[in-house]
């Protein structure tokens, strides 16, 4: 018992701290790395040396975050020094007016192909400047983009928390080997199995996921809670979903994982861009922010302002060019078949043993997206004439937004990594979120399959990453489902699944979309309302999993 309240202090500090004592992230998260430490240090008697080594991979995680800010803060004022801001804004106002179709197109649907790409907390940085540009409150923006990255993300950065996190979570240890010679099964075609049963469960969320996120955006940011104008709009916002979700599952269960979130996106915005401008749903009563002199203190951001030059005319085509490019070049770095991914990996920075432990540290900075970023920037450079007085605008502006990420992402995410490393303790004792996990599978086994989305949630939360969620767990999910006799697929879909809920509370995700538009310190803020939607996922997860099993039971 003793032990389990240790490994609990982690997450209770922090949900203590951001979440009921209302403390900004640069504050708590530095208390919460202090607490960790301590506790893995005294409790779980993880070595110095240990806790100094998983503290350094932190940060080089951490700094691999900023440096992802950094490039997308960058390309953003790049494009609002050549005026071409204005331009995007116009055109996304031309397609609807309608504040529920904007966050349609921009946040699920481009903000999806934008996630299957790359994956990394990418969408965020992109789509959230986006959508303050066209006249979203900061604090709307950052909240509805953290929303979707739930659907997509199991199937993000080409398909990454399956084929890098369930593969290497599940390794080969003896029980998965057995279970494949019995069941007759590759790791490939276990994995296509598990790709199929997350993209069922995804399906049937997903479907209904717009609906949820224009139902907190209106009832968040009207003068009074206003449920109407999300379910007035019910064919419209059951359509996009389908638009997405139909081709995505299809992909996933036809293809793999590399594809499904890249063809959802794609095909989901000519779908509802075209149907938007046929007129086939008409809006019965449209729907807009209050005047922003009626917005909330909360709501805004005094220190976000992105300065632009207003008297230039450009063509809709080259305003949206550089992100066109960004979406464009990510796609062709993440293809296997193409040359150009394994030409950035292979610029690799590694450090093994690290202080002596067992600890290794790696980067691959070529393959990071901003390093596209910075193309686009360059070439932006050149096609829009940018003076070098309005590059070097951008550049300190960027730089300033920045700042305030800093310590509370440092602080995270070695917060985290302490968190997951203290499997290298002097007790043998299982790391910290394993060792929850194996205490509430000893209580809850019968019920299992109702758990199992709540664990790879946890990893999430804590982790910051979907694939580093399924790189803990997968191994021990599939140890209980095999002891209860539940099939394996069904579970791992359900880890993943779980996982992708938890991305959107995770810290280090709230950190780094509220630093896009200067909100840091509003975290607590922001993972309040966004539990609505993430218990939404995780139950909506047990009971769709729970249909599956009695399906194939």
């Amino acid at each position: 018992m003793l032990y389990t309240i240790f490994a609990l202090i982690p997450i209770l500090s922090i949900l203590l701290l951001l979440v009921i004592a209302k403390q900004p992230a640069s504050i708590a998260m530095p208390i919460v790395y202090v607490i960790t430490a301590i506790s893995a240090g005294v409790a779980w008697q993880v070595p110095p040396e240990v806790l100094a080594a998983t503290s350094l991979r932190g940060v080089v995680i951490a700094l691999e975050i900023l440096y992802i800010l950094f490039g997308a803060m960058l390309l953003l004022n790049i494009i609002s020094q050549a005026g071409a801001l204005g331009v995007i804004r116009k055109s996304l106002l031309g397609i609807s007016p309608d504040r529920r179709i904007q966050v349609v197109i921009v946040a699920w649907l481009f903000g999806s192909f934008i996630e299957g790409a790359a994956g990394f907390g990418t969408p965020a940085v992109v789509c959230v400047p986006l959508l303050v540009a066209i006249g979203f409150p900061p604090l709307a923006s950052v909240m509805v983009t953290l929303v979707i990255q739930s659907t997509p993300s199991t199937f993000g950065a080409v398909g990454t928390p399956i084929i890098v996190g369930i593969r290497n979570g599940l390794g080969s240890p003896e029980i998965v080997t057995n279970y494949l010679q019995e069941s007759e099964l590759s790791m490939e075609e276990l994995l296509q199995q598990i790709t199929t049963q997350a993209a069922l469960i995804h399906g049937v969320l997903g479907f209904f996921l717009p609906l949820v996120i224009v139902t907190l955006l209106t009832v968040t940011f009207s003068p009074n809670p206003d449920w109407r104008s999300a379910f007035s709009e019910w064919k419209f916002l059951l359509f996009a979903g389908a638009a997405f979700v139909v081709p995505y599952a299809i992909t996933a269960i036809l293809i793999g994982p590399e594809f499904p979130t890249l063809v959802g996106g794609m095909v989901g915005l000519l779908l509802v861009i075209t149907t938007v401008r046929q007129g086939w749903f008409p809006i019965q009563r449209s729907w807009d922010f209050p005047e922003p002199s009626q917005w909330l203190e909360s709501w805004s951001s005094p220190d976000y302002e992105v300065e632009e030059l207003r008297a230039r005319s450009l063509p809709i085509w080259l305003a949206w060019l550089p992100y066109g490019l960004v979406a464009g070049l990510l796609l062709l770095s993440r293809l296997d078949f193409l040359p150009f991914k394994e030409i950035l990996q292979g610029v690799s920075l590694d450090w093994e043993q690290v202080f002596g432990t067992e600890i290794e540290i790696s980067s691959t900075p070529l393959y990071l997206p901003p390093t596209l970023f910075l193309v686009v920037v360059v070439i932006s450079i050149f096609l829009f004439k940018l003076s070098p007085s309005r590059s070097q605008k951008a550049l300190t502006a960027a730089g300033k937004q920045l700042l305030s990420a800093v310590i509370p992402l440092l602080a995270a995410v070695a917060m985290a990594q302490i968190f997951i490393g203290t499997d290298s303790n002097q007790l043998d004792l299982p790391s910290m979120p394993v060792y929850l996990a194996d205490q509430a599978s000893a209580i809850f086994t019968q019920t299992w399959s109702w758990l199992a989305s709540f664990v790879g949630l946890i990893g999430a939360f804590i982790a910051g990453s979907v694939t580093v969620s399924n790189l803990m767990f997968s191994l021990f999910q599939f140890g209980v489902a095999t002891q209860t006799n539940l099939p394996p697929e069904v579970i791992l879909g359900l880890q993943t699944v779980g996982a992708s809920a938890g991305n959107m509370i995770c810290v280090s995700n709230v950190v780094a979309a509220a630093a896009t538009v200067a909100m840091v310190g509003r975290e607590g803020i922001l993972i309040r309302k966004l539990l609505f939607p993430t218990a939404y996922y995780a139950i909506g997860a047990s009971l769709v999993g729970s249909l599956l099993l009695f399906a194939v039971s």
